[in-house]
């Protein structure tokens, strides 16, 4: 558990995935958001697999890593459309991916479908030293549901379970953190994400078992603290 007590504005900004994914802005939008997780010693700048590659200039040298999404933001593409995704934002620079899970095949009883696509993924990123995350999207999730989605997410080898997309129609909770933290155990990564704007909600997120916030706020988040 991460000693909330003892962050710094530094260490603080290296727990965050500065994130932008609209789908409209112009390219000063992406600009910004390098230049800001930059100066912030941000985990990472999440973004959509178009901006990738231009994240990837924009940041070499920084330590600051490009997270690219992946089937994003339903899930509900074929298993080899979003490996044929995930395997395009590895080749363009991407170090770290989230992807989103087949949350109906969840629902549906097919768990072999779920396992063996995030087992696929899980493998692509390891053999290129990339940091993989599923995105279970809790909000459409009970409570059962979410506790099997973590159980496929470590048996696949998956480094980080996420709560949510920020797209569906709820965000981050801190019972869900806390869920998911137990499940998972102490070895893998949960990341919070979906309307974390506020310094006081980051800190409730990372006191409930979050290791990793993705926010659009990362700025206004390191400045409160």
């Amino acid at each position: 558990m991460i000693d909330v007590d003892k962050l710094t504005k530094r260490s603080l900004a290296g727990l965050l995935d500065h994130t932008y994914l609209k789908a409209f802005g112009g390219p000063e939008k992406i600009e910004n958001l390098c230049r800001e997780a930059a100066e912030l010693g941000c985990a990472s700048v999440a973004v959509n697999g178009y901006d990738v590659a231009r994240c990837a200039s924009l940041l070499k040298g920084t330590g600051v890593k490009v997270t690219a999404v992946a089937g994003f933001p339903l899930g509900q593409m074929s298993a080899e459309a979003k490996i044929s995704e995930v395997r395009d934002v590895l080749v363009k620079g991407a170090g770290e991916v989230d992807i989103v899970q087949n949350v109906r095949a969840l629902q549906a009883g097919d768990l072999k479908y779920v396992l063996d696509e995030l087992t696929l993924f899980a493998r692509i990123c390891r053999d290129v030293g990339a940091v993989s995350k599923v995105i279970l999207e809790n909000c459409y999730l009970t409570d059962a549901q979410k506790l099997l989605a973590c159980k496929l997410a470590c048996e696949a080898g998956v480094d980080f379970v996420k709560t949510s997309t920020g797209f569906g129609t709820g965000g981050a909770t801190v019972a869900d953190v806390a869920l998911m933290r137990q499940e998972v155990g102490p070895e893998k990564g949960v990341k919070a994400a979906g309307g974390i704007r506020t310094l006081a909600e980051a800190l409730e997120m990372l006191k409930a078992g979050a290791t990793r916030i993705g926010t659009s706020s990362a700025p206004a988040i390191v400045a409160a603290l």
